[in-house]
């Protein structure tokens, strides 16, 4: 088991309890971040100001120096404060009148013209405060002010997702779905302004910026004591180097996965820590290779990897022999060669760009014209694969192919989410959609770390055994996988077994047992024992427990409340092991004598 994944196990396991060792990491600079919004307001504002307190100055100036006259008829000049609460009243359009004496005509005459002049200098600051609402840099820096404050105050731990893109929805809602906090930093603001209006479960802040800046990073939460992860997920593998590279500077302790379809970009991060690194192309090529040997298996594995409510896909039949036909010969295209290659497959690439060396199963030319498809020979292959990254071509060569040979297993590659109906139409035997193979593959590291070992060792025990994997889950839980969930054997979340355990006698068979009917199984399926770091998969239900077990479980939300049931109440766990009715509640049981389990 690699670093990372320890880590990922340690860190992010559902119930576990985070390190409490002290943690270091070196602190981002945040002058970068500018002088709060107040300061920008008035420094925006600093004309319009000026222009108002002139005037008003001018006003209560020129009221002092006219002269009047009181209600005897002596002349009598106005005091600065009484011209002042005059002023005060009239620049507001309040009015409450003349005072404290009636106006001379001078005096009116002065107020006449410091009115006009108020109006001006009103309607010329109000001006100014809308155009500084409307100004961009005044919004960011709101919006910026904002988000800050509301990562600050998060107070339960998150994970940092950079890039909001399909790969990064698709994710997030998965996570939101158990629970999981996030915050979200995306170059696309649309993206951003779209997380107000998503259905999650608890506030998700987002932040339009660039994360290749590291200011970015720490106003997103990179520095925040509850951050528990960064994922970097956007199309661009430069920044989501960018975004490893800063994370392991500042948080060398924080867990990183990255998405990557360079292998090179890959070795650059992985110089930086042990980031877990996911690339879309390489893992496809390594799950056609598991449908090619172990149909059973492959088809497991993308049903616990497509999350909650995930149905119980086909299972498919790609050919074991003969000629595989592949248009486009770009990263995607060489790495499934090579893996075709691997399993002893023959394939005929089609490229229409030529290269100075081209290998010999190469056919340059237009994919989509009938003179290249016939030097390809397509006729005579046995599968076909449009791997280029325009999904008007791939799907125009699917079409043409399927012409020319029915019979072929047809694999195409979507890029866009928006041909997704374009491409089920077309009804192609394997589809891979690079954004979901990403984030299908981080869920299942992320959502129960067992399930991720699960599944990293469930190929080696063979297609048999996979296939009875699925009977088992089909016969228990459906076509419709509703819950997995990990349990541990210990005085936190089984404290009513733990005298059960200690006996020696313990078996999943009698853990399993009905609360309301020990006769009866619940409908649950246990996936795997970790016990000591030694996993053992798919359990007989006579498997020995033991305290401290580590259980991942599969079933329905019923049942495992049910399980729960047995976990914690005592009266629950003598009637489920030993068939024993006992009081529920302190006073019978004081009145019975009955002894608790614990």
């Amino acid at each position: 088991m690699s670093r990372s994944d320890k880590r990922w196990r340690r860190m992010l396991g559902r119930g576990e309890e985070r390190p409490r060792k002290a943690r270091r990491w070196t602190r981002i600079a945040a002058a970068v971040q500018g002088p709060p919004t107040v300061f920008l307001i008035l420094r925006r504002m600093r004309a319009p100001l000026i222009v108002l307190i002139t005037i008003f100055a001018i006003s209560v100036l020129g009221l002092t120096l006219v002269p009047g006259r009181d209600e005897t008829g002596q002349p009598a000049r106005m005091g600065f404060f009484d011209a002042f609460y005059f002023m005060s009243y009239t620049a507001t359009t309040i009015g409450y009148g003349e005072i404290p004496h009636e106006f001379t005509g001078a005096q009116r005459l002065w107020v006449m013209a410091s009115i006009y002049l108020t109006v001006i200098g009103w309607a010329y600051a109000i001006g100014s405060l809308l155009t500084l609402l409307q100004d961009r840099a005044f919004r960011q820096a709101l919006a910026l002010q904002r988000f800050t404050r509301t990562v600050a105050r998060i107070r339960e731990p998150f994970l940092l997702i950079a890039g909001y893109g399909q790969t990064g929805q698709l994710l997030g809602r998965s996570l939101d779905a158990l629970g999981r906090r996030l915050v979200v930093v995306d170059s696309n603001a649309e993206r951003v302004d779209a997380l107000d209006i998503d259905a999650y479960r608890a506030d998700v802040p987002g932040l339009a910026g660039d994360a290749r800046n590291p200011q970015t990073l720490e106003h997103a939460g990179l520095g925040h004591p509850y951050c528990e992860g960064v994922l970097a997920l956007t199309d661009d593998d430069e920044v989501n180097l960018a975004v490893a590279m800063t994370a392991a500077l500042v948080r060398p302790e924080l867990p990183v996965i990255a998405r990557t379809v360079s292998p090179a970009v890959g070795y650059r991060m992985a110089a930086f820590g042990s980031p877990t690194v996911v690339n879309a192309f390489d893992r496809y090529g390594d799950h056609l290779r598991l449908a090619l040997r172990a149909p059973a298996s492959y088809q497991l594995m993308v049903w616990l990897e497509s999350g909650l409510g995930a149905t119980l896909p086909d299972r498919a039949q790609p050919p074991r022999a003969g000629r595989w036909v592949l248009c486009g010969y770009g990263r995607f295209g060489r790495e499934l060669t090579e893996d075709l290659h691997a399993e002893g497959l023959t394939v005929t690439v089609i490229d229409i760009a030529a290269s100075a060396d081209p290998d010999p199963w190469v056919v340059v030319g237009d994919g989509s014209e009938p003179s290249v498809m016939a030097r390809a020979d397509l006729a005579h292959a046995v599968g076909f694969v449009a791997g280029t990254d325009n999904d008007t071509t791939n799907l125009s060569l699917v079409a043409a192919a399927r012409r020319i040979n029915p019979h072929l297993f047809v694999a195409s590659r979507q890029n866009r989410p928006e041909t997704a109906p374009l491409f089920a139409a077309m009804r192609v035997d394997s589809l891979l959609v690079p954004a979901e193979v990403v984030a299908h593959e981080i869920y299942a590291q992320l959502s129960t770390p067992l399930l991720w070992h699960f599944l990293r060792e469930m190929p080696a025990l063979g297609d048999r055994w996979a296939a009875n994997m699925i009977t088992r889950l089909h016969k228990h839980c459906g076509r419709r996988l509703h819950g997995l969930w990990r349990t541990t054997l210990d005085a936190d979340e089984a404290p009513a077994l733990i005298r059960w355990l200690r006996d020696g006698r313990a078996t999943l068979r009698d853990l399993l047992r009905h609360p309301d009917d020990r006769d009866e199984r619940l409908d649950i399926v246990p996936l795997l024992i970790l016990r000591d770091e030694q996993a053992t998969l798919g359990p007989a239900d006579d498997a020995a427990l033991q305290a401290g077990d580590q259980i991942l479980f599969a079933g329905q939300p019923w049942d495992r409340r049910a399980l729960l049931d047995t976990l914690t109440v005592d009266s629950v766990s003598q009637y489920v092991l030993y068939g024993r009715r006992v009081p529920s509640s302190w006073v019978w049981q004081r009145l019975t004598h009955s002894p608790r389990s614990g």
